[in-house]
């Protein structure tokens, strides 16, 4: 099965059209208010519109509270909500069943060993999602830029669909895919021109690329 793709971080309707004009499986809404990309649930909606029916609308948050997944689910209705922070798999679960949809788990990854960690989530998650852990000292938990090494998940099989993150861009994700497996795709600042701000010939060069891979 060709690998899908997840643009992530979007915040412009012309960002949203390339993104759906592409093919990209999964639009990704950034609600953490140390990115670049963080967007309101309220402006997200109104995005997320053109998305319906054709692509999985996904809310990202870092360790939510629960007021703030109950505003998102009234507001946005996502298809999905994402965990990038210290989520356990426990809260996974509160977190799946308060909002009704599917979860999306980040693993941070910078060796072999951190790919074990995913085990405790295969039961509670939708997908699972293999990004970069972020740098010491760091104030956000992804959107770094930096990819990890790929061939670590090269020959891995995990009970659920999972996405490969970070460093990813329209010139080396077709290797990533061929190296490491991965069915699915994730991208936000690989198609960016400065932080937070998506272009759209980027965006489709990405997801020509994930085509093509």
């Amino acid at each position: 099965m060709p690998a899908r793709a997840k643009i992530c971080g979007l915040t412009t309707e012309p960002a949203v059209a390339a993104a759906l004009a592409g093919g990209a499986s999964h639009l990704g809404f950034m609600m953490f208010e140390k990115s670049p990309r963080n967007i309101a649930p309220e402006r997200a909606e109104l995005l997320a519109r053109a998305a319906r029916g054709k692509a999985q609308v996904v809310a990202v948050v870092v360790d939510p509270d629960d007021a703030e997944l109950d505003r998102i689910a009234r507001l946005l209705k996502p298809d999905l909500i994402q965990l990038h922070g210290q989520e356990t798999p426990a809260r996974a679960r509160e977190v799946a069943a308060r909002t009704g949809v599917g979860v999306i788990k980040v693993v941070p990854v910078a060796e072999s060993r951190d790919l074990d960690a995913a085990a405790a989530y295969e039961g509670v998650a939708e997908h699972l999602m293999f990004e970069t852990r972020p740098p010491k000292g760091a104030d956000r938990p992804g959107g770094h830029g930096v990819a990890f090494d790929w061939t670590l998940l090269a020959g891995r099989r995990f009970q659920r669909p999972w996405f490969l993150a970070g460093g990813l861009d329209p010139w080396n994700v077709g290797e990533a895919i061929a190296v490491s497996g991965a069915p699915l795709a994730d991208v936000s600042s690989g198609v960016e021109r400065g932080p937070g701000l998506k272009d759209p010939a980027l965006i489709s060069a990405f997801l020509d690329a994930v085509r093509r891979a």
